[in-house]
């Protein structure tokens, strides 16, 4: 069963990009979500959750070109449940999600800071 997730976070790791034996481009990387809470008057960060996850063709060679490890951003996709054995023998489950949409959050960018760079200014041109 899936289920459709979005998710806001910051990437704990560079995006890995393989190829698959039919060429297909695949980038898996891990965004982490931590939840806000409110202590009194202060918010503060509270648990933090690991969320596999993974990008097709275009947008995987896209994901790996644009993001680095601490990029703060907006994902949508499919979450399933992946089941497997550990090493000590016991079934595990973990969330994996299968990314449909992914952008830069920008809300948090300190000042100066953007996520493309701006157009030249020629200051001969009038402003209309």
């Amino acid at each position: 069963m899936t289920a459709q997730v979005t998710l806001i976070g910051n990437l704990v790791r560079d995006p890995e990009l393989r190829f698959t034996a039919g060429g297909d481009a695949v980038a898996n990387f891990t965004i982490a979500v931590n939840e806000r809470v409110k202590q009194g008057n202060d918010w503060v960060d509270g648990e933090t959750s690991y969320y596999d996850a993974t990008a097709w063709r275009k947008l995987a060679e896209q994901v790996t070109e644009h993001l680095r490890k601490g990029s703060r951003v907006i994902a949508a996709g499919k979450m399933k449940i992946d089941k497997y054995e550990a090493k000590d023998g016991s079934t595990r489950s973990k969330p994996v999600i299968t990314i449909d949409e992914i952008g830069i959050a920008i809300r948090f960018m300190g000042s100066g800071t953007s996520p493309r760079p701006a157009a030249p200014v020629d200051d001969d041109i009038p402003p209309f």
